[in-house]
């Protein structure tokens, strides 16, 4: 019974106390881990951001007023800010995006060193993920209506007219997807470096 009181030190310099090994205190954020999701956080949200702002596409359109009359030519726009969705996705990847590089700079000077802020920081990482995923829920449904139409309310596909407006809402839907999911691991890491482990 006489080691019960004396800890046995490992090659690592890690105390081993019977069959737990007391681990070396990690700081808060600021790692590297940390500091490259919020990186790629910021670079994904604003390519989403930039995509979706800069999508616009002029079709000339035939509409048909009467029947025994050709259809008229009518150059018809489709933007972006033309549907409130669109322009909800957009302002959340920039509110995303300017968070992200705020984020991002406040950690290369902070480095861990404080605990508050770090704990701030994961909760307006939880808001962004709320925040981006709504955006793209939003996005992404009426996005579905204009490639597929409802026939229940009559509204037509626009998708087969827009096809390059629609690949790029798209595309930017799936930028900010990913961003969000950076955004969440960023939720979730500190999360799991609370879980003790089994």
């Amino acid at each position: 019974m006489d080691g019960q009181g004396k800890a046995i030190i490992n090659g690592n310099g890690d105390e081993i106390n019977g069959r737990e090994l007391a681990s070396p205190k990690r700081a808060p954020g600021g790692g590297a881990c940390d500091l490259l999701l919020r990186f790629v956080a910021l670079l994904l949200t604003l390519a989403a951001a930039i995509v979706v702002g800069a999508d616009k596409q002029t079709k000339v359109v035939p509409f048909k007023v009467i029947d025994t009359l050709p259809p008229l030519n009518v150059p018809v726009t489709a933007k972006w800010h033309y549907l409130s969705a669109f322009v909800y996705f957009m302002v959340a990847n920039a509110i995303a995006s300017t968070y992200g590089a705020l984020s991002l700079f406040l950690g290369l000077i902070n480095r861990g060193k404080s605990k508050g802020l770090w704990r701030l920081m994961i909760i307006i990482d939880a808001l962004m993920v709320a925040l981006l995923f709504s955006g793209n829920g939003a996005a992404t449904a009426v996005g579905v209506i204009g490639f597929q139409g409802n026939s229940h309310v009559q509204w037509n596909k626009v998708c087969n007219v827009f096809d390059k407006f629609c690949h790029q809402v798209a595309a930017s839907i799936i930028l900010s997807l990913l961003g969000s999911v950076a955004f969440l691991f960023l939720v979730m890491i500190p999360l799991l470096r609370l879980h003790p482990r089994a």
